[in-house]
């Protein structure tokens, strides 16, 4: 049945075009969706460097969960067959360590790294059994499977030690086998459908970025929404829009054209490259915005205590820095005002600790309409052309 439904995908793409997002597979998303949440709440309870590191760390190891599977319904049908069970099953691992993500570096240390073991081993499991009589695809998940079984062993021999170095070294390499593993593995064998994949991660931008406007909410309170709160809240939405307009306007559309005209391993690799690797600086930039807006509305007439001011200001550079990279990556050209901004908001941050932080924020939306603004205006022609009349060969040369 798993054959059948792969391919049943292989026939959509050839009779229908490209496949489109599941319901199932915004379904599954969803439960990503309480691991961002729940990644916010362990950076928020500890406001300090180690806490901020701890906190990117388990980001680090949900993205690269969700990663997998983001390949593995790119090509087998997901909402049909036995595959259906065992996305539902995955769902349930991967509950599992989202509850356990506040606790992941304590007392909840076992119960995460099980939740990831199990969702490592169904997640290894349905693409081999899936991909069996495809010597080509199977060749490449065997070779890819030491790097994701590997550091899920890891992460659960970490939940057996006590908090220290020992369980720090053990994440610490558990994310740099994770991270290399891709590479190693090679980029032969894989089919990627292009549409598919990066409509995939397009709407993982917008579950962070929704993330993002659920913080805003949880940062107030019902008792205290005074015209300054109101005020956090608004400028907090506006930076929201402006960081989904800065993806979604032209470089989401002149990706995906770019992904569909590369072929074999070359597009194999701008997947793995643009997708699996650039869009983590991007979430993790919005979920660090996230935090950071929730602190100023939480104290909105007193200066952010540093970290919190560095993930304000830090997760919006590391959002344009994941921009910057997605273009170079893709185009070989630079974004020069994104970068700019990026590194002018991380220079800005030693002499921003005694400003109240509903004045960084005024000053970080600010700048990101300003950005949105002389982008638009700026390069209207080439804009034009990518939205108006489906070209994506002048990103690079003019339009950001």
């Amino acid at each position: 049945m798993a054959e059948d439904a792969g391919h049943e995908h292989d026939h959509d793409v050839e009779s229908e075009g490209e496949p489109r997002v599941s319901p199932l597979e915004l379904f599954f998303d969803l439960v990503f969706v309480f691991a961002l949440t729940q990644v916010t709440a362990l950076l928020a309870a500890d406001l300090t460097p180690a806490g901020l590191l701890r906190g990117l760390a388990v980001l680090a190891i949900v993205w690269w969960a969700w990663v997998g599977f983001s390949w593995l319904t790119n090509y087998v049908a997901s909402d049909d067959g036995w595959t259906r069970l065992a996305l539902f099953a995955s769902m349930g691992a991967m509950l599992v360590m989202s509850l356990a993500v506040p606790t992941a570096f304590g007392s909840g240390g076992l119960v995460f790294g099980l939740g990831y073991g199990a969702l490592s081993l169904l997640f290894m499991a349905t693409y081999a059994v899936t991909t069996r009589r495809d010597p080509e695809v199977f060749g490449a998940v065997l070779r890819l499977s030491p790097g994701v079984l590997i550091p899920a062993a890891m992460i659960v021999a970490a939940g057996f030690l006590d908090a220290g170095p020992a369980r720090a070294a053990l994440w610490a390499l558990a994310l740099l086998v994770s991270v290399i593993g891709p590479f190693v593995a090679g980029t032969e064998g894989w089919r990627v459908h292009a549409g598919h994949f990066s409509e995939r991660h397009a709407l993982i931008i917008i579950i962070a970025l929704g993330e993002s406007v659920v913080s805003i909410g949880v940062g107030l309170s019902d008792e205290a929404l005074g015209v300054a709160q109101l005020s956090g809240a608004m400028l907090g939405l506006i930076a929201c829009c402006c960081l989904w307009w800065l993806y979604f306007d032209v470089v989401a559309l002149v990706a995906e054209r770019r992904l569909h005209a590369a072929e074999g391993s070359e597009r194999n690799a701008m997947a793995r490259d643009s997708y699996s690797y650039l869009h983590f600086p991007m979430v993790a930039g919005i979920v660090l915005f996230a935090l950071g807006v929730k602190k100023v509305l939480i104290d909105v007439d007193d200066p952010l205590r540093q970290v919190a001011l560095a993930a304000l200001l830090g997760g919006v550079a590391l959002y344009l820095l994941g921009h910057v990279g997605f273009r170079l990556r893709n185009t070989g050209t630079l974004n020069t005002q994104r970068l700019v901004l990026a590194v002018g908001l991380l220079l800005a941050w030693p002499f921003l600790g005694g400003v109240d932080g509903l004045a960084v924020l005024v000053g970080v939306t600010t700048a990101l309409v300003l950005l949105v603004g002389y982008e638009t205006v700026k390069y209207r022609e080439a804009r034009h052309a990518v939205r108006a009349h489906g070209e994506g060969g002048s990103w690079g040369r003019g339009a950001r």
